[in-house]
């Protein structure tokens, strides 16, 4: 019986991990995607086009709880401050690929967790140690040798994938902070955002499109929705500590298909930023990771 239970529970966890992983691909796809429209797209359209395609994954969750539920959220003010930093977040990696190769830009992102563990001590009232900042520092040492300073600095597209992946950082910080708002009306409420704003961007620069153009920017979002739904479930299977680093596969992805759809290939210097990045960031998660079961372990028994 025991060995049917942990089967089971084996299972539970190596499903997890592959949805996992499949949502990551997929987020990698939209990546793609992306930034191929963007190529001959405004980004206001795309944004415009792909929210609506959003809608589709969203509409049934919507109507399953209830679209009164929309409107009961905590704390109002961070609520929309998440919505302007999820569509900068958005806008900015668009603005970004359309002239910087999917890894490069991708390399911002992955620091996700270094921001975040820096913030979160600021924003969240998180202790960190020496060594988490020691980590923090060398993954900040990561993204400068990725950013170039000796060109890029002065670059507007890098400066947009540094706004962006901080934006995206912030929007997890956030994320904690609104814990008790579900799913369903966080992203339809980040939708809403892009979508207003994609109208705003996009008025004097809407472009005449293909059926296949407007179906593959309305995939953006489907394929997007999917991909949060996927990864949303795999944190409810698996532990995170098994999940975390799984993520840094999306800049694997980003290497493969910058290669195969746009014929590009990382320079030595986004070579060895993204190494350090996601050392340092592993790093991160490993002893915040520890710190979390050591702190667990030190509580006593109820009744002690």
């Amino acid at each position: 019986m025991n060995l049917r239970v942990g089967q089971a529970a084996g299972n539970t966890v190596l499903f997890g991990m592959l949805l996992m992983l499949l949502g990551d691909f997929l987020f990698s796809l939209n990546d793609a995607m992306g930034k191929w429209l963007v190529a001959s797209f405004a980004i206001g359209q795309v944004l415009v086009i792909r929210s609506l395609g959003s809608f589709f994954i969203l509409a049934p969750m919507i109507v399953r709880q209830g679209p009164h539920s929309l409107f009961r959220v905590e704390r109002l003010p961070l609520q929309i401050l998440r919505v302007i930093l999820t569509t900068g977040d958005v806008a900015f990696f668009y603005a970004a690929v359309a002239y910087l190769p999917l890894a490069d830009v991708m390399t911002f992102y992955m620091a996700g967790p270094i921001y975040v563990a820096a913030l979160s001590h600021f924003f969240l009232g998180e202790t960190i140690g020496w060594r988490r900042w020691l980590a923090v520092i060398l993954g900040f040492a990561g993204v400068v040798i990725a950013l170039r300073p000796s060109a890029a600095m002065l670059s507007l597209p890098s400066v947009f994938g540094l706004i962006g992946s901080l934006s995206f950082a912030l929007t997890l910080i956030l994320g904690r902070r609104l814990r008790q708002t579900n799913d369903a009306t966080l992203v339809t409420w980040q939708t809403v955002g892009a979508l207003v704003t994609g109208m705003i961007l996009s008025i004097a620069d809407w472009r005449m499109m293909s059926a296949l153009d407007f179906a593959a920017m309305l995939s953006l979002g489907v394929i997007a929705g999917s991909a949060h739904l996927m990864i949303t479930r795999a944190l409810k299977l698996a532990p995170a500590s098994l999940l975390a680093p799984l993520q840094y596969s999306l800049l694997l992805w980003a290497i493969v298909f910058g290669y195969i759809f746009f014929g590009e290939l990382p320079d030595i210097q986004i070579l060895i930023g993204s190494v350090i990045i996601v050392l340092a960031g592993l790093f991160i998660f490993h002893r915040k990771n520890l710190m979390d079961v050591t702190l667990k372990a030190d509580v006593p028994p109820d009744g002690h």
